[in-house]
């Protein structure tokens, strides 16, 4: 479904991503972990074309969308979710929604939106509430239903439990494996790589911008290598 090959990618002078490579078939989710500034964020947002690679080639669905514009790859099936949430804090719940329907017929989003709110609880009801007011919880469902709200064939998302207490932590994962039950394809940059290698069919390790390790997430949640290095400092 999706293969990313030798991908290099800079800011100014300073190599990013370095020869990366991943591949995901349809129905799969797919982890990318690494401490922090390891490339991980560079590797969503070079498949998404916000950020645009040096070399390499990202192909989606059998096709080339290298350097293909942001709107055009959200068109043919890529919604990213951003580290951060990003949500429009000055907007409703539901205008954000719609937001992120923006490629959609009036009738799809009126579906996507009862769909939204069987995936997501705990925004049914909340419409009329301004994005801002929302919970850190809250948001991160709102910035995730935003995405899907693009009906898309894969979502990336970039660090989906960062700053969330342990409970929040829990449903967000099990939206993420909810998600895929649906028949959405996943690729996900997170920093508890615990929790990642637990639902993941497939993971890599970034370091300093190029893949150091792969495998499924069993092998590296049984990796000496990975537990020194990542496992023994994530939350529980």
């Amino acid at each position: 479904m999706l293969s990313v090959k030798n991908l290099v990618a800079k800011y100014g002078h300073i190599e990013a991503l370095n020869d990366v490579s991943i591949d995901l078939k349809e129905g799969q989710i797919i982890s990318i972990i690494g401490a922090n500034g390891a490339g991980k964020t560079t590797l969503l947002s070079s498949i998404s074309a916000m950020k645009k690679p040096e070399s390499g080639s990202v192909i989606f669905m059998g096709e080339d969308i290298t350097g293909m514009k942001p709107n055009k790859i959200v068109k043919k099936g890529i919604a990213h979710v951003p580290e951060g949430r990003h949500i429009f804090a000055g907007m409703t719940v539901r205008e954000n929604l719609l937001v992120g329907g923006y490629t959609s017929t009036k009738q799809e989003i009126k579906d996507t939106m009862e769909e939204m709110n069987e995936l997501f609880p705990i925004l049914k009801g909340r419409e009329s509430q301004m994005g801002g007011t929302l919970s850190g919880g809250e948001q991160q469902m709102l910035a995730i239903a935003r995405g899907m709200m693009a009906k898309p064939k894969l979502l990336l998302l970039d660090e989906p439990s960062l700053g969330l207490a342990p409970l929040i932590v829990e449903q967000v994962f099990q939206i993420i494996q909810n998600i895929r039950d649906q028949g959405v394809s996943i690729v996900f940059v997170e920093q508890n790589a615990k929790k990642a290698l637990e639902i993941c069919d497939k993971a890599y390790v970034i370091e300093n911008g190029r893949i150091s390790m792969s495998g499924t997430g069993a092998e590296l949640l049984a990796s000496e290598a990975v537990t020194a290095a990542y496992l023994g400092k994530v939350q529980k």
